[in-house]
């Protein structure tokens, strides 16, 4: 694929003055460049775009890339392991994969070329949070078959930053060297990142004095009032990233310092569009839908229109105006749990224990049936050992029947109760 002035490290600070019909013609060609080389060379694509009729020599304009077909997770774990790569095995630098906790794990391919790309617009978004090179990055996604931390590291590199590569776990270890470091900037998900402060206060050490100023945090949805939880308790400027490592990995979107809120979509190589989860009828600027993905520019695995689940709406580009922004994900399709008829996110229960003084951020949704209907149990635990139990299961379950419009059931555990995540945090467990 040709490159721009995009692709550049030295342009980070010239991409709010891109030209946006520069940018559209852009991805165009590019656009006309992945439907071509998706089917020509995966079997899946050739036969998903022949039975709905279309052929990439269809695609005019970027307003056709509607009459294409979707894919879903389900089509990569049916051509597992290797069936979506559009170039040879060999050509493949690296592979990653999910955690296959339900059916086979969606697998990844790279080449040397897409490892570039991915570097880049990691650097971009650490760039749009603040970042600048020589700063010291810690990194605390999980390395290995996830793609945070691998994404995250080689992108910091890329902007020159200094790296400390300390993975997820060994909480006390990442305290110390958070210490002795000094970093400015830690790449972590936003509840491993509550671990880390919990383990801060147990030493006896103050978050807020410490040398982090910048929070880049993903891999989870996470809501206004984690961001204030986190802020306050560490002083620094807390940013969502958004990726899937089915399209790419981490750096599709960055919220940018002073625009939280909306995360800008690096459109020069991810074409978002938002669609009605039920019919998968394209929907307006402003409108919430399902986040669907084409890729632009890669070349292992390109993915056309891939349905990611997440719940949000496009907007105007803020701190980018000529590339367009996706509205903060707070919840996923897949996340979604049906009460009495109400649809329920975790995030919410997030934003409304928050709101309860006693209450601390780390809480598991338990979904039973114990007849024929679901119900929902939240266990949530207390900041203090000795706080009033039963009043703060009160107030949360009037909270939630007030504004969410489900009466749920609460349980206010002692601190330490409910298990912490080094990763992605589980918040839903299904025991029905």
């Amino acid at each position: 694929m040709e490159l721009s002035r995009l692709d550049d490290v030295e342009a980070f600070a010239e991409l709010p003055d891109v030209d946006p019909d520069e940018l559209r013609e852009l991805q165009l060609r590019r656009l006309r460049w992945s439907l071509r080389h998706a089917y020509d060379n995966v079997a899946h694509y050739r036969a998903a775009f022949e039975a709905a009729g279309v052929h990439p020599d269809d695609l005019a304009s970027l307003a056709d890339l509607a009459r294409f077909p979707l894919t879903s997770k389900e089509d990569l774990r049916q051509n597992y392991p290797f069936g979506m790569f559009a170039v040879p095995r060999e050509q493949v630098a690296r592979v990653h994969a999910s955690s296959g906790t339900i059916g086979k794990p969606t697998v990844v391919g790279y080449t040397a070329g897409d490892i570039q790309t991915w570097a880049a617009v990691m650097a971009r978004s650490i760039y749009a949070a603040g970042g600048r090179p020589g700063d010291i990055v810690h990194v605390a996604y999980g390395y290995g078959l996830f793609t945070g931390g691998l994404g995250a590291h080689y992108g910091a590199e890329r902007l020159g930053c200094t790296v400390v590569p300390v993975s997820g776990g060994m909480t006390a270890r990442q305290v110390q060297l958070i210490t002795d470091f000094q970093p400015r900037i830690i790449m972590v998900t936003p509840s491993y990142f509550l671990s880390i402060l919990d383990e801060m206060a147990r030493q006896g050490i103050d978050a807020a004095e410490s040398s982090l100023r910048i929070g880049i945090f993903g891999a989870e949805p996470w809501t206004e009032a984690m961001r204030a939880e986190m802020q306050q308790r560490a002083r620094l400027t807390a940013l969502d990233i958004y990726g899937l490592s089915e399209v790419m990995g981490p750096g599709i979107g960055q919220e940018a310092a002073g625009h939280p809120g909306s995360l800008q979509v690096w459109e020069d190589h991810f074409y978002p569009e938002v669609i009605d989860p039920r019919t998968g009828e394209v929907l307006g600027e402003g409108e919430v839908g399902e986040l669907v993905l084409t890729s632009l520019t890669k070349q292992a695995m390109p993915v056309v229109r891939y349905r990611t689940r997440d719940l949000t709406r496009l907007l105007p580009g803020s701190a980018y105006p000529a590339f367009r922004s996706i509205e903060k994900i707070t919840g996923r399709t897949d996340d979604m749990m049906i009460i009495r008829g109400v649809n329920v996110f975790p995030t919410q229960i997030e934003e409304l224990l928050l709101a309860v003084p006693g209450l601390s951020p780390h809480f598991e949704c338990v979904l039973t049936r114990p007849g024929r209907l679901d119900e929902l149990n939240v266990r949530v635990e207390a900041r203090e050992p000795t706080a009033d139990t039963a009043a703060l299961a009160g107030e949360l379950v009037q909270l939630i029947k007030d504004r969410i419009g489900v009466k749920v059931g609460v349980e206010v555990l002692a601190p330490e109760s409910v298990p912490r995540s080094q990763g992605k945090a589980v918040r839903v467990l299904d025991q029905r």
